[in-house]
């Protein structure tokens, strides 16, 4: 029986899997049956994504990278081209300060910048240029709902703004390449219990506002964004390009 969910003979590359929703979603796409390249900052956490997958019957390999960097984003593509073609790309790896923006240094918001909007384009850039050479592939961006909405009450202007921008990349990149066979969507996840998400409810002026104001009444699981882009990375939504998909319990329902 088809199943449309099936990855079977796929091969996948996450940036940022080595934790967190980046690991959910290497670990989901691997149990669908695809092998993971896992585009990772940390050798260690990395290493041990990899021993994760393979645990799953997959084929894994490492291989460290900077988002930040495009020569480093380069050198990663021309790397993971020999492991093999890449079907799906991921571009997970994200970070967030939590810093008042009239307090924001110049460095803080060029990083945040750096690594949630160029490095989403560099990398949808240097294996889009791959896939595009093939007439097919399927990139899916992790944004957020900030991008949609101004987080209350902790501080985060540069995050917000930065994840407002993977939204449009996400349209701008689907609308260029869904001609020439290449689908581009992204996933907008609420609070999720993550290490960062952690943190934060750690701080219960943060946490009791974050949970009022989601209608579910609790922070989502890593799998449940993981779930989301298994769809988007499948046959199960062929004719789906641009799209957003909210996961945040109903947060932006409000």
């Amino acid at each position: 029986m088809f199943n449309p969910l099936d990855l079977t003979g796929k091969t996948a590359l996450v940036t940022g899997a080595g934790q967190g929703i980046g690991l959910a979603i290497a670990k989901t796409l691997a149990q669908a049956g695809a092998d993971i390249i896992i585009a990772e900052f940390n050798a260690e956490t990395g290493q041990i994504a990899v021993q994760s997958i393979e645990s799953l019957g997959r084929k894994a390999v490492f291989i460290p990278t900077n988002v930040a960097d495009p020569g480093s984003v380069d050198a990663m593509a021309a790397s993971a081209a020999t492991f093999a073609p890449v079907d799906i790309l991921v571009n997970n790896a994200g970070v967030v300060k939590n810093i008042a923006a009239e307090a924001m240094s110049n460095e803080d918001w060029r990083w945040t910048i750096d690594i949630n909007v160029n490095g989403v384009y560099w990398v949808s850039r240097a294996i889009g240029q791959q896939m595009l050479a093939r007439g097919n592939g399927n990139i899916i961006n992790i944004a957020s709902m900030s991008g949609l909405i101004a987080n209350k009450p902790q501080p985060q202007t540069a995050y917000n703004v930065s994840k407002a921008a993977v939204i449009m990349l996400t349209k701008s990149l689907a609308a260029e390449w869904a001609a020439r066979g290449v689908r581009v969507n992204s996933v907008s996840p609420g609070y999720i219990g993550t290490e960062m998400t952690k943190l934060g409810m750690s701080n219960t002026e943060w946490s009791d506002y974050w949970l009022e104001m989601t209608p579910m009444g609790r922070i989502g699981d890593p799998l449940d964004v993981a779930n989301a882009v298994l769809f988007l990375a499948s046959e199960a939504s062929k004719f789906a390009t641009g799209s957003n998909i909210v996961i945040d319990g109903g947060y932006t329902a409000w």
